[in-house]
């Protein structure tokens, strides 16, 4: 493969290790397994947060006995200052759904950078609750909304109100108070340029991300206020530790999946920054005896999380005991090797984690070996943004997108799209649930109104069609070829736009028999921050966000960062006394 480049100041005076091949990194089975990293939009948000000494605060607390009403807070940052304005409503349990079709949900908020007025609380009072049904405002930047958790939320009333901590047990069943649907930008109102010109946010998704941190601290305030309407001489409020211990849950399906393929630019940014930051990490030459403890103290904490890993899918969940084992394993062999005293020994560590063939084992140790090195990590996350403009070079000769598709496409031709199985299924966009939706070819109607995701055939019909055309057309023009096959003008652009970007297509038939739509989404979802990933299909599943991330008033602490592989103590309900508080 070609060396890579840096894509941040400095970036190639690092020294850095081969990056695996997208040949490897870039097919579903892997990018099935990947899990967060210190580079997901979850820990960089946080890191921003705390360096720029951001503050969150109430300016607004409405809310009955029953905790329905309006909630503002209010985020200070060195940029401009935004509001989080929430609604909390009563809800019939019958529409309570994570479909996205539905129209009722329990919170409904926005992420807004006007300054709010009682005007503007009306006029959003009115509009918030029907989200994209309603009208919005120029500057408001993600409109979301979010159900009570059935298992969870009740429980930690009852528990608060009684003067007691919720059970450690049932946070690790469920992780979470509330889930949130639709907040990763598909209702966004202020278009993106809008977003960055205010200063706050440089990167993608870290205005999703802050929405999802202000829905979690949103449902804290929910329980503790409704638990001491009902009892407000014995109510507590939750302890910082327990409060840690809870996310933010979300419902994601397949209306996530095709963002990888309509995004190249944003993938292979994304895929680039975890796989440079796993080559420096490789390439440092002695491990001092501290991150070696470090490293040890890491890859206990992500055994203990995941055996706090739940789901009901039998595939993850076989996935899931293999990797327990693995961790194990790793774990003694690490012990037996000697990592203090050895030459490049994280190169050796992942070396070892690749001889088991276990993807998942595989991935968990990239992000425990990123954990390591914060100060050749972190800085990638800058390259995490991309232009995402694709352009057609009329131009170019046709020898020259010729020899682009041979480097860049090889793996496109070993697929016999002659084969039915290998045309199984067809992408298309649902007017009834306004998702991209998944058809079998030979079985459904619709195939006509296909969704352009089949790079793969694509490419290889454009392929096809170049040698048909004969060795006298290798010196004419893209130009001249796209007057002659028009229907190829959106792949010659895709495939011209994206030479060099190693890691911008996913390398796999997306309409085969096989294809599992859950690796793409798992795959977006980790680069996210997202973790305890509980499939309840091959289509769509549920998953955790920012759970152990600090607290708001946390994060002035020098551990601010220190929240991978969250574990919640269920131990301590083995020493409950009746009246449980939290050290």
């Amino acid at each position: 493969m070609r060396p890579a480049s840096g894509f941040v100041a400095g970036a190639d005076r690092i020294p850095h290790a081969s990056l695996r091949p997208p040949s490897k990194v870039m097919l579903l089975a892997r990018m099935g397994a990947f899990h967060p990293t210190r580079v997901s939009f979850v820990r960089t948000l946080v890191r921003r947060m705390a360096r720029e000494r951001w503050r969150i605060e109430h300016e607004r607390f409405d809310l009955d006995a029953h905790g329905y009403g309006d909630i503002v807070y209010r985020v200070v940052t060195p940029a401009a200052t935004l509001r989080f304005v929430a609604f909390s409503n009563w809800l019939d349990p019958s529409e309570r759904t994570d479909r996205v079709i539905a129209t009722q949900w329990d919170s409904t908020f926005v992420l807004t950078a006007a300054e709010v007025d009682d005007a503007l609380i009306a006029d959003y009072r009115k509009n918030i609750p029907l989200q994209e049904a309603g009208r919005c405002h120029p500057f408001d930047l993600v409109l979301s909304r979010a159900n009570r958790s059935v298992r969870l939320f009740e429980h930690a009333v009852e528990c608060l109100a009684g003067g007691r901590q919720p059970s450690f047990a049932k946070l690790a069943e469920v992780g979470y108070l509330m889930r949130t649907t639709a907040v990763y930008g598909k209702f966004g109102v202020g278009d993106f340029e809008a977003v960055l010109a205010g200063g706050v946010f440089s990167l993608p998704f870290q205005a999703e991300m802050l929405t999802v941190y202000l829905a979690r601290l949103l449902s804290f305030d929910l329980v503790e206020h409704i638990a001491r309407a009902r009892a407000p001489d014995r109510a507590v409020g939750l302890e910082p530790r327990v409060a840690r211990c809870l996310g933010v849950g979300n419902a994601t399906g397949l209306g996530m999946a095709p963002f990888l393929v309509t995004h190249p630019r944003l993938l292979d940014r994304w895929i680039h920054a975890r796989e440079l930051g796993l080559a420096r990490v490789r390439a440092v030459e002695l491990a001092e005896p501290e991150r070696v403890a470090r490293f040890a103290e890491l890859l206990a904490r992500a055994g203990r999380h995941v055996a706090q890993w739940r789901t009901d899918d039998a595939r993850q969940s076989a996935r899931i005991d293999a990797l327990a084992s693995e961790l194990r394993w790793l774990s003694g062999w690490s012990e037996k090797a000697g990592l203090a005293g050895m030459r490049t020994p994280w190169d050796a560590m992942m070396r070892a984690a690749e001889s088991r063939g276990c993807a998942e084992l595989e991935e968990m140790t990239l992000s425990l070996l990123l954990e390591l090195h914060p100060e050749i990590v972190d800085a990638l996350e800058e390259g995490t943004g991309a232009d995402e403009r694709l352009a057609t070079i009329p131009a170019m000769r046709v020898r020259k997108l010729a020899a682009i598709i041979e480097r860049d496409y090889g793996w496109a031709f070993g697929f016999d799209f002659d084969d039915p199985k290998e045309q199984h299924r067809f992408w298309y966009y649902s007017e009834e649930k306004e998702e991209p939706r998944l058809g079998e070819r030979f079985h459904e109607p619709g195939a006509e109104r296909e969704y352009p995701l089949h790079v793969a055939r694509d490419v290889r019909e454009l392929r096809q069609v170049m040698l048909a055309l004969g060795p006298s057309w290798r010196e004419r023009s893209v130009a001249e070829l796209l007057l002659e096959q028009p229907r190829y003008r959106r792949t010659v652009r895709r495939v011209q736009s994206l030479s060099g970007a190693e890691y911008a297509e996913i390398r796999d038939n997306v309409i085969g028999e096989t294809c599992l739509p859950i690796d793409m989404l798992r795959c977006k979802l980790a680069i996210f921050g997202a973790s305890k990933f509980d499939p309840k299909s091959d289509r769509w599943t549920r998953i955790t966000l920012f759970q152990g991330a600090p607290l708001p008033d946390e994060l002035d602490r020098e551990d601010v960062d220190d929240w991978a592989f969250p574990v919640i103590p269920v131990e301590l309900d083995r020493a409950d006394t009746g009246d449980r508080r939290v050290p």
